[in-house]
């Protein structure tokens, strides 16, 4: 059987891992994934496996910048083309979601008017109802957030299917088995508020409201269940896979 590979791209900091655990737990359990981890810290220097050795490949979020163009980033780029070519199944999540649309053509940096956190509703865009991911949620559905770079201009070939008010690309597709998203399906409540407490006096020295902010965090039960389904539309997770309800197209971009 093979594995799933977790891309660690960072860690989480050190008091919230203290608490809540890292990246690689909150992955697991939101994804309920039943194949065995192969975790990589590629900001480690670790070296990553072939594609055609692990069955799917989660990319975590990072307290770095795709912008720095950092070694191991650009190196972790260019391993994300050479899955694409063999229709690996993937999902990217912040940092992730970034250096996916950036190793195939996009463009990255700050997001015009300063980070965005907190929990933020949605918006599913004309198409996202018939995407095998999305298929089913609500068109407006609560997810965590804390970020401050984004997608500014996807990939030629990439199909946009969700974004909030302030970032319109928040969920990309790739392909039929390559998809990234800005928000973060892993976190649960406690997470995103620790993120906030941390982020306290950096969001007031913003201009933001970090109290506002803390109070409307909710549950994000349909931005949690697209981990599962990616889990299992690609034989990841527990139980039988999900029939496709639409036919994504395939892998495209590369």
């Amino acid at each position: 059987m093979k594995p799933v590979l977790i891309i660690l791209t960072g860690r989480a900091p050190d008091n919230i891992r203290a608490r809540h655990g890292d990246f690689p737990h909150w992955f697991r359990v939101g994804a309920k994934l039943a194949r065995p981890l192969w975790i990589v810290d590629v900001a480690a220097g670790e070296p990553l496996p072939s594609p055609h050795t692990v069955s799917g490949s989660i990319i975590t979020g990072s307290a770095a910048m795709v912008t720095e163009r950092a070694a191991w980033s650009e190196r972790t780029a260019g391993w994300i083309r050479n899955a694409m070519d063999v229709e690996l199944p993937m999902f990217g999540v912040c940092f992730g979601h970034q250096l996916m649309a950036h190793a195939l053509g996009g463009r990255v940096d700050y997001l015009p008017g300063g980070r965005e956190i907190g929990t933020l509703p949605i918006s599913q865009y004309p198409g996202g109802s018939s995407d095998p991911l999305l298929s089913g949620l609500p068109t407006s559905f609560r997810a965590h957030t804390t970020h401050e770079q984004s997608v500014l201009e996807p990939p030629a070939g990439a199909t946009v299917l969700a974004g909030s008010t302030r970032d319109p690309n928040h969920f990309l597709r790739y392909g039929r088995h390559a998809t990234s998203v800005q928000f973060h399906p892993e976190f649960n409540a406690d997470v995103m508020r620790a993120y906030i407490r941390r982020k306290h006096s950096v969001m007031q020295q913003e201009g933001q409201d970090p109290q506002a902010t803390f109070r409307a965090v909710a549950p994000t039960p349909d931005a949690r269940r697209l981990l599962h389904r990616f889990a299992r539309l690609n034989h990841l997770a527990a139980g039988a896979p999900e029939a496709l309800t639409a036919q994504a197209p395939r892998d495209r971009v590369a």
